[in-house]
């Protein structure tokens, strides 16, 4: 008996010590360009993930849609074939986790401003979300960053707008989830849906009429130097998730989950902070650099519209009955 507890006791730390020992890669994808907040956020994410966990985690950033456009990357994760997406969002987790309640997040004018986004975000009823996505997709959302408000941007030939009656007939590209495609009607456009990577060339070539990102976006993937208006609608405030394989989570020790939740709370300031200083300076150099020109509309009467799409039976069914307004009024911390 003393000889197999003796025998039992050495196999046990030869694993511990394997277990020390051990590394990870994970590979971290993004459609976003190298310069953009996201892509330096996730950056620093790797460093910050690989001091805490001594060189035992690497994070290599994949930028500008290496490994796959948002759909290709989150369904990747979600089979365990890719570590880490940093483009996952509420709109996506509807679609692809056959959640449509989650929508209701993407919903125009949802959010009152970003400490209301962000007190909905960790509230009991999002997070209980978020772990039935993990048990359904076997794709676990980790944080939530902020991405920008998004503003709708027009190419001269369509003109600009005032109110969503301008917008009839407009072909304005939306990402292709049923979320964002309802947010496109909810502000009056004919929504178009585009992978990201496409945008640039059907904006040059007149193949849509306009599409909304925040402003850093339209900066970074080019989108001023082929449009000529900036409405500030502030229609959405934009976010992103970061997600991992549930399956790859889990398997990490324990503490290695925490430097990685750690290191993301980092890289979610420093996100949040880039992106709050460029919205701050932006809209200036668009004038100055691009000549463009910023167009305020008539904000109330586009929240009016929104307000009444989404009163349609649809949307109750889908998210449950006014879970629109439970939001909205939902208290900010």
């Amino acid at each position: 008996m003393k000889k197999l507890f003796v025998l039992m006791f050495v196999m046990l730390m030869v694993c511990l010590a394997f277990s020390a020992d051990k590394t990870y890669t994970i590979r971290f994808n993004t459609v976003a360009a190298p310069t953009q907040p996201q892509v330096l956020a996730m950056n620093k994410f790797a460093e910050i993930v690989g001091d805490l966990s001594g060189g035992k985690i690497e994070v290599k950033v994949f930028h500008s849609g290496q490994l796959g456009d948002q759909q290709t990357s989150l369904l990747a994760v979600m089979r365990g074939d890719l570590e880490m997406a940093g483009d996952g969002a509420p709109s996506w987790f509807a679609d692809l986790g056959n959640m449509p309640k989650m929508g209701v997040l993407n919903a125009a004018y949802i959010f009152r401003d970003l400490d209301h986004m962000y007190s909905v975000m960790n509230s009991p009823l999002v997070k209980g979300w978020f772990d039935e996505l993990a048990s359904k997709t076997g794709m676990r959302v980790l944080d939530t960053w902020y991405l920008g408000m998004r503003q709708l941007n027009t190419t001269e030939k369509a003109g600009p707008v005032y109110k969503p009656e301008d917008l009839k007939g407009m072909k304005i590209r939306m990402p292709n989830n049923e979320a964002f495609m309802d947010m496109g009607r909810a502000i009056g456009s004919n929504p178009t849906p585009m992978g990201f990577g496409e945008v640039y060339l059907a904006l040059k070539l007149g193949t849509i009429d306009g599409q909304d990102n925040p402003l850093p976006t339209d900066l970074s993937a080019g989108f001023v130097e082929v449009t000529k208006y900036i409405i500030l609608t502030d229609h959405s405030i934009g976010m992103i998730n970061p997600v991992i394989n549930e399956k790859f989570w889990q398997s990490l020790p324990a503490e290695y989950r925490t430097y990685i939740i750690k290191a993301l709370e980092v890289a979610r300031f420093y996100m949040n902070y880039l992106v709050l200083e460029q919205e701050s300076k932006l809209l200036k150099r668009f004038v100055d650099e691009y000549k463009m020109q910023i167009i305020v509309p008539d904000k109330a009467a586009f929240m009016k519209f929104a307000r009444e799409f989404y009163s349609q039976d649809k949307f109750d069914k889908a998210w449950g009955a006014g879970m629109y307004e439970t939001i909205q009024s939902y208290p900010a911390e």
